[in-house]
Parts: structure tokens; C-alpha cells; sequence
């Protein structure tokens, strides 16, 4: 028996790396759940499993346990509503890109994607991309939407995977960490990955002529090394973001801003509602 580290699921295989640099193709034995909750995808990249070989000279083998998880993200599951689905495991922060124009801001899915990485503790990075097409009033609604964020203990900053602004602060973010990369459809994460780390050549696409949404870019949840230190999980673009495993009380106590004085918040407010009177409030 071996441990190793997963790098790569493709839903019925995964990709393990042990440690002497070898990657097996491996598949799971036996049934795995999440805190008496239903998964559709019981092992995650991040995990630390052990692997039985079955075919020594294919380098293919069988995932028989899952070591104890530091944290996870998990969310809905997109096709079984009452199902949790696996994002990562066992990382030391996420970052979240998004942006304000094609395709448009919702702020909702900042909030919703905060709700999967605080009951974890796990720090969060919200990039706003794409800062190359923002007019002058976009662009100051980026900067306001930035000191909200930061307000109440967020990273927040942004970038231009275009023109690489940006790109050089968010390299010292990603160094010697492990960090789940996500994000809608469209947002231009895949061609910020590969600015930030340009061997990887990651396939990307444009938006979509018909409905100005983003089209998926990356298929399988993978993690790949970084030249200058750490590594990053890239996942597949998230248009539909919902949970299951959440209770009202779970929701109020992971927002941060509900924690603090009424007058800070009622501060950010005004000032989120002045930059952009139609900006929508923070609901999950």
C-alpha cells in the first residue's frame, strides 16, 4: 500500500502522484461519504489517499482509504440537488475571479462562493478580471467593491489577465501555497492561470455570441505545480452555485459583516449603493 496525493479527477478515474513523483491512474474501492452527507464525487483533488497497486506495470491502481481532511469545498451537486459535490480538498486558501463586465457582476455569487470557503476557515481572494475593458465608472465600482471586501478581511484586488496588470501581486498570493483557482463561466480564469503560469497552456474560449455567458474551458478538476512555488487546483467554470448542506443559522453566522458594528456595515452599504445604485444587496 502507498499514499499519494490526488491531482486529477475525470468522475471515474483519478490521478494520484505518490512520492516518488510517480502519477497513477486509479480508481476507488468501497463507498465514502462526508459527515453522513451523500457526494457525488467521494474523492476530491487535494486528498491524501492510500493506493493499492493492481497493475504495477500500467501504473494503475485502487484508492482503498482517505486520510483525514484538513477542510474541503464542496457545494451542490449541479445534477443531484440533494447530493454534495467535492471541489478540493485540503488547501490552504481559494481564490475567486470574477468581473464586472462580459459577463455582467453578480455579486450574489461572490457572497454564495464566501459560503463554501468560511465555515472552513479557509482564507478567500476575490480578483476582479478583466479591468482592460472597465470605463472610468466601472472601474471605480471595481475599487469600492475591492475596499468592501478588504473592510471585512477579505484579499481583494484587480487584474487584467490581457494586459498582465495585476498578475505580479497575485503571483506573491499564490507562492508556496496550495490554492483552489475558481469562478463563473466566462470570467477569464483559465487565460489569468495562464498568464500567472504560461507553460500550462490551458485551453480557454470566448463568451458566448447567443447568450453573453461564459462556455466551459476547463472540463476536469486538476492540480498543477507552480514554477515559483506552491500549486494551484484549477476547476471547472461555475454557472449554477447552490448548497444543501447549509441551515439559515449556518448562512447568518458565515457572513462576516453580520459579526461586526451596524455602522460599518451600514457604511459599506451606502457606499456599494452609491457607486452603482443598481447593485444588488448581499444575499446568499
Amino acid at each position: 500500500m502507498e499514499k499519494g496525493i490526488v491531482i486529477k479527477s475525470t468522475g471515474s478515474w483519478y490521478q494520484v502522484k505518490t512520492g516518488d513523483g510517480a502519477v497513477w491512474q486509479c480508481r476507488i474501492v468501497g463507498k465514502f461519504r462526508l459527515e453522513g452527507i451523500r457526494i457525488t464525487n467521494p474523492v476530491a483533488v487535494g486528498d491524501e489517499v492510500e493506493m493499492t497497486p493492481e497493475n504495477a506495470d500500467e501504473k494503475q491502481g485502487l484508492i482503498t482509504g482517505i486520510l483525514p481532511r484538513k477542510n474541503y469545498v464542496a457545494r451542490q451537486s449541479p445534477r443531484a440537488k440533494h447530493d454534495l459535490h467535492l471541489l478540493a480538498s485540503n488547501i490552504d486558501q481559494a481564490l475567486l475571479v470574477t468581473t464586472i463586465v462580459q459577463p455582467n457582476l453578480k455579486l450574489g455569487f461572490i457572497d454564495r462562493f464566501l459560503l463554501m470557503t468560511e465555515p472552513q476557515n479557509i482564507p478567500a481572494i476575490i480578483v476582479f478580471n478583466k479591468i482592460d475593458v472597465y470605463d472610468e465608472d466601472t472601474l471605480e465600482l471595481a475599487e469600492a467593491l475591492c475596499g468592501i471586501y478588504e473592510s471585512i478581511g477579505y484579499t481583494a484586488l484587480t487584474a487584467s489577465a490581457r494586459t498582465g496588470q495585476g498578475v505580479d501581486k497575485l503571483r506573491e498570493l499564490l507562492k508556496d501555497k496550495t490554492t483552489l483557482i475558481s469562478g463563473q463561466s466566462g470570467v477569464g480564469k483559465s487565460t489569468l492561470v495562464n498568464r500567472i503560469q504560461p507553460n500550462l497552456a490551458l485551453k480557454t474560449q470566448e463568451l458566448s455570441d447567443y447568450s453573453g455567458k461564459g462556455l466551459h474551458t476547463t472540463t476536469f478538476a486538476a492540480m498543477h505545480t507552480l514554477d515559483f512555488g506552491g500549486a494551484i487546483i484549477d476547476t471547472p467554470g461555475i454557472k449554477l452555485l447552490a448548497f444543501n448542506n447549509l441551515q439559515p443559522a449556518d448562512v447568518a453566522h458565515n457572513f462576516r459583516e453580520f459579526l461586526r458594528s451596524p455602522k460599518i456595515a451600514d457604511s459599506e452599504a451606502v457606499a456599494c449603493t452609491a457607486t452603482n445604485p443598481a447593485a444588488p444587496s448581499k444575499k446568499p
